[in-house]
């Protein structure tokens, strides 16, 4: 779940932390290869909600967002123009050529996990298609920059230039944070590179819920009149990926990647 600014102090998570976040992503990652194959023609965003909360409450968590700050589902369900927060309805059915973000997240014995991929429902636009790789590849870009020495704004720059060397704008208002026994902590992690403002270094411990949000058209957004809904200005496609990292000595762990087998 993207999220919109706030001050507090970054906290640093022991191993033993790092190990639960790395459960409570393990559901989250569940959550989403499941939604991922059920995202298909005349499915309700609805039926997507009540499959990922089932799932995740039989895994021993309880859904993030369901009634976070007033939230009212446990996923966010977006649809080709809404960029972030979409709430689940009956009345959304999915169809051939759109586009869905799932963002999901849990709590589990304590600690949270909060991840997301964007879907495409059959076959849609080559336009709308490109812009989901390069969301993707440049979240995987700011992942490789979330390394000991580094600062939050070389992960911002990294997803930045990859977007835009496609053509494609980052959304500003909304971004990625910290994560570990509270959804959003310190640090921010835009998406964008902000000139002359010192960023935090990042350090062993560091939990980051990484998260591209990506416009087909311009970076501009509005929040629609259920104060959740973010959708593009211009009404043209976004899609949205995201991980929970952990910074580690050997490099960067993605908490919320299933392991291959």
């Amino acid at each position: 779940m993207a999220h919109s600014q706030s001050e507090q102090a970054i906290t640093i998570k022991t191993p033993e932390e790092i190990e639960i976040l790395f459960q409570a992503n393990q559901i989250v990652a569940g959550v989403l290869e499941l939604l991922k194959t059920k995202a298909v023609d005349g499915v309700s965003t609805f039926d997507l909600d009540r499959l990922a909360e089932t799932f995740c409450c039989d895994h021993g968590a309880q859904p993030a967002f369901k009634n976070y700050k007033g939230f009212p589902a446990s996923l966010c369900a977006s649809v080709n123009e809404e960029v972030v927060h979409g709430i689940p309805s009956k009345k959304k059915i999915l169809r051939p050529g759109d586009i869905i973000s799932l963002d999901f997240g849990v709590c589990y014995q304590g600690f949270y996990g909060d991840a997301a991929i964007t879907v495409a429902v059959g076959k849609v636009a080559p336009d709308v298609t490109l812009l989901m790789e390069i969301t993707e590849a440049a979240l995987l870009k700011g992942i490789e920059q979330a390394r000991i020495g580094n600062r939050i704004s070389d992960i911002s720059r990294a997803i930045q230039q990859h977007v835009e060397l496609h053509g494609f704008s980052v959304v500003r208002q909304f971004v990625g944070h910290g994560i570990g026994s509270n959804l959003h902590e310190p640090p921010e992690i835009p998406n964008f590179y902000q000139h002359r403002q010192a960023s935090p270094r990042i350090v062993e411990g560091m939990v980051l819920a990484i998260e591209p949000m990506v416009n087909l058209g311009g970076a501009k957004v509005k929040i629609l009149h259920d104060q959740w809904t973010v959708i593009t200005a211009d009404r043209k496609p976004s899609a949205h990926f995201e991980h929970s990292v952990a910074v580690c000595f050997q490099g960067p762990r993605v908490l919320s990647l299933k392991p291959r087998a």
